[in-house]
């Protein structure tokens, strides 16, 4: 049996807006606190300087089937973003998208954790975040 992955396709990742797309279909492991945004990876830096904690989520469209899909902000003690299941949209777009809350340890990045997932279930996800890179 293989071991349980995400599958991330970066749609877009421009100086402003980042757009991630995550897929998985559970062999019933589930999955725990898998690093699904690294806000600290140069890949998405602007200027050189990564994200990190002024990565902001404008949007999530989620497929959530079978599971309950836990998103978290990276910390010591991480933060809850949002819990999906069923399908639907989250739009912040008019609050300017949820801020990093800037907990103790916090590195801007999105965990992800999978409840209650048995052979089969699945999830789909897109994420829309605003780098939020202080300019010069």
């Amino acid at each position: 049996m293989m071991a349980e992955s995400v599958t991330s396709q970066v749609m877009a990742n421009g100086p402003r807006n980042l757009i991630v797309k995550l897929t998985d279909v559970s062999d019933g492991s589930g999955l725990a606190a898998v690093k699904i945004v690294d806000a600290q990876s140069i890949a998405f830096s602007v200027g050189g300087q990564a994200p990190g904690v002024h990565l902001k989520v404008r949007r999530i469209a989620y497929d959530v089937h079978g599971m309950v899909v836990r998103l978290q902000w990276e910390a010591t003690d991480p933060v809850d973003l949002a819990t999906l299941s069923g399908f639907g949209h989250l739009d912040f777009r008019r609050l300017q998208g949820i801020p990093n809350p800037k907990a103790p340890g916090a590195t801007g990045s999105i965990l992800l954790t999978t409840i209650g997932a048995a052979a089969g279930s699945a999830f789909t996800l897109e994420l829309e975040m605003v780098k939020g890179v202080p300019q010069a």
